[in-house]
C-alpha cells in the first residue's frame, strides 16, 4: 500500500512538473508576441536592446482586410529611447470633415507666436481613387488592390527617377529643364499624389482636395477661367467669387522669391513642372486658407489657369517643403516651421490596441503649429542640402534585421560635398530605396532569415524578393531596423516591410535599390507612425504616438 500510495505520488509530481512548464512556455510565448506587437524606437548605446528579433505577421488578417478594402489593425512602431506616452486626439469618422484644435478662432499670418496648433485628416489617394471611380462608375478592377497597387508602382518609379535627376542636377549646380521655362519647380514627380487633406480656399471657403507633398515648395489650386484644367472632384475654385482673392503684382517681394518668375498685364505669374509631365501655370495670388476654425491670411497661393495631371480629383497641391514659398515655410512665424503627420494606407483604420492615436478613429491626420509637436518624441537631427534645401534630409548609420545589424559601411547613406547622395523622407515616394550595395546585403540578411517561407521564383514589379503566404493564418519573421545617426533605432512593424501586392496572399520585401546614391525613406515605411518636423530647431521626430 505505501509502495502504490508513492508511486501516486511521484506521477502526481511528474504533473504538477508538466503542468508548471507548459504554463512557463506559455508565458514566454504570451510574452514574444506581445512584444512582437509593438515596435520600438531604441538607442544604440543600449547594451541590452528591448525590441524583439521576431514578430508575428497577420497573414490572414491582412489579406482580408485589403479585400474589403479595410486596413488590418496596425501594431505600434517602437522607437525604445521614447518613454513618455501621448495624448489621444479625437477623430471624425466622416472623411468630408475638417478636424481642428485651435486656440483661438482666427490667425493670420502676419502675426503670432506659433503657440496654437491646426489639425486636417488625411487620405489615402487609393481611397480617393475607390470613391472617385465609384462615383463615376468607373469602379470593378481599376480599385482592385492588384490594380491600385501596380499603378502605384509605376507612379512611384517616375517620382524616383525624377527626384535624383534633381537632385544629381543640383549637386551639379544646373537646373532641371522645363518644357516651358522654369518657374516654381518642387523637383519631384508628383504624379497624382499619394495623400490628401481637405482645406478651405477663399472667402467664403470653398473645399477642396489638396495633395500633401513634403518635397514641394508651392501651395496652388485650379482656378476658374480655365484655360486647359483637368477633372476634380470639387467645383473649380472661382477667385471672383472670393473676397480675400487679391493678385500679386510682379514688383512684388513675393514675385521675386520666384525661380525666374513671369510677368502679365503687371501680374505675377508662377510655373511649375513635375517629371511625369503634370503642370500647373498661372498668376501668383494671396488668399484666405481654412483649416478647420482657424483663418490663415495672405498664404501665396498659384492659381492656376493652365493644369495638366491626373491628380484623382485633387483641385491642387499643398506644399510641405523646407523652402520660403511652402505652406510651412509662409507659416513659419506663426508654427516655427513645426508640423507632424501620420499616414494611414487606404482604408486605414487607427490601431485597435494602442491608446496613443495621432490619427484617431478615422484615419491620418496632419497638424501644424508648435502647439502640436508631441511630448516623448525620438528626435534625429536634419540634415541641410543647401543645393536642395526643400528636401528633408536625415542622417542614416546602417540598418538591422532580426535585431542584428547588417555589415554596411555607414558612408554609404552619406551626402558628399557637392550635396549628393543622403538620404531623403518623403510622403510622396511610396516604397523606400536604398543605394543597390546596400540594398542587397540588406535583402541578403533578410532572405537568410526567412529561408523557412515559401518564396516566389520572381520577383512581382518594382520588388525582387516576394513570398506565397496563401493559406497561412500568421508567420513569425524577423524585424527591421533603421539606424539612425546619433542614437536612435527605428524598428518598423511586420506590415510596414512585408506588403501584399494583390489579395491572394502573395506578400514582397517592400524595398528597392536605388542606381544611385540616394535613399529615400518612403511613406510605406512611414505609415502608422507619427512623424513630425521642428523647421526652426532641424529635428525630425518619431512617435510616440500611432494612428
Amino acid at each position: 500500500m505505501a509502495a502504490v500510495r508513492v508511486k501516486e505520488a511521484v506521477v502526481l509530481l511528474l504533473l504538477l512538473t508538466v503542468a508548471a512548464l507548459l504554463l512557463l512556455i506559455s508565458s514566454c510565448a504570451a510574452a514574444t508576441i506581445t512584444a512582437a506587437a509593438a515596435t520600438t524606437i531604441t538607442n544604440s548605446t543600449t547594451t541590452s536592446p528591448t525590441y524583439p528579433d521576431f514578430q508575428e505577421l497577420n497573414v490572414k488578417e491582412t489579406i482580408m482586410a485589403f479585400q474589403i478594402n479595410s486596413r488590418a489593425p496596425r501594431a505600434a512602431y517602437n522607437f525604445t529611447r521614447s518613454t513618455t506616452t501621448g495624448s489621444k486626439l479625437n477623430d471624425d469618422d466622416d472623411k468630408d470633415e475638417l478636424d481642428h484644435e485651435e486656440e483661438e478662432d482666427e490667425r493670420s499670418t502676419n502675426g503670432g507666436s506659433g503657440g496654437g496648433k491646426w489639425k486636417v485628416k488625411v487620405v489615402h489617394r487609393d481611397k480617393m481613387s475607390s470613391q472617385y471611380s465609384n462615383r463615376n462608375g468607373n469602379g470593378g478592377s481599376h480599385t482592385s488592390h492588384r490594380h491600385l497597387f501596380r499603378a502605384r508602382m509605376k507612379r512611384d518609379a517616375k517620382r524616383v527617377a525624377s527626384l535624383t535627376r534633381h537632385l544629381l542636377n543640383c549637386s551639379n549646380s544646373e537646373l532641371e529643364s522645363l518644357d516651358f521655362g522654369s518657374g516654381v519647380v518642387s523637383g519631384m514627380e508628383q504624379g497624382s499624389g499619394e495623400y490628401f487633406v481637405r482645406i478651405g480656399v477663399g472667402s467664403p471657403p470653398r473645399n477642396q482636395y489638396m495633395v500633401i507633398d513634403s518635397g514641394s515648395d508651392i501651395v496652388w489650386v485650379q482656378c476658374q477661367p480655365c484655360t486647359e484644367c483637368y477633372h476634380q472632384s470639387d467645383p473649380i475654385f472661382d477667385p471672383a467669387r472670393s473676397a480675400s482673392y487679391s493678385g500679386v503684382s510682379c514688383a512684388s517681394s513675393l514675385c521675386g522669391r520666384l525661380q525666374n518668375p513671369g510677368c502679365h498685364s503687371g501680374r505675377c505669374r508662377y510655373e511649375a513642372s513635375y517629371g511625369d509631365g503634370s503642370y500647373t501655370q498661372g498668376t501668383l495670388a494671396l488668399e484666405t486658407l481654412t483649416l478647420g476654425r482657424a483663418l490663415i491670411r495672405n498664404v501665396a497661393i498659384g492659381c492656376g489657369h493652365m493644369n495638366r495631371g491626373m491628380f484623382v480629383g485633387a483641385a491642387g497641391l499643398l506644399g510641405l517643403g523646407g523652402g520660403p514659398m511652402s505652406f510651412v515655410g509662409q507659416l513659419a512665424g506663426l508654427t516655427g516651421g513645426a508640423f507632424t503627420y501620420c499616414l494611414v494606407s487606404r482604408g486605414g483604420r487607427s490601431s485597435a490596441t494602442s491608446t496613443n492615436v495621432a490619427g484617431g478613429g478615422g484615419g491620418g491626420s496632419l497638424e501644424f503649429g508648435r502647439g502640436a509637436m508631441p511630448v516623448g518624441a525620438s528626435w534625429v537631427p536634419l540634415i541641410r542640402n543647401p543645393q536642395a534645401p526643400s528636401f528633408y534630409f536625415v542622417g542614416l548609420a546602417g540598418l538591422g534585421v532580426g535585431g542584428m545589424r547588417v555589415p554596411i559601411s555607414g558612408d554609404v547613406f552619406g551626402q558628399t560635398e557637392l550635396g549628393y547622395g543622403g538620404v531623403v523622407m518623403d510622403t510622396g515616394t511610396a516604397v523606400t530605396r536604398f543605394p543597390t550595395l546596400a540594398y542587397e546585403a540588406f535583402r541578403d540578411t533578410f532572405l537568410q532569415q526567412t529561408a523557412s517561407l515559401p518564396r516566389l521564383s520572381t520577383g512581382v514589379s518594382i520588388f525582387d524578393t516576394c513570398y506565397d503566404l496563401n493559406g497561412f493564418v500568421s508567420v513569425r519573421v524577423p524585424t527591421v531596423s533603421f539606424y539612425f545617426s546619433g542614437g536612435p533605432i527605428l524598428t518598423l512593424p511586420a506590415s510596414n516591410f512585408l506588403i501584399p501586392v494583390d489579395d491572394k496572399g502573395t506578400f514582397c520585401f517592400a524595398f528597392a535599390p536605388s542606381p544611385s546614391g540616394l535613399s529615400i525613406i518612403g511613406n510605406i515605411q512611414q505609415e502608422g507612425i507619427q512623424i513630425s518636423f521642428d523647421g526652426a530647431n532641424g529635428f525630425v521626430g518619431f512617435g510616440p504616438n500611432v494612428c
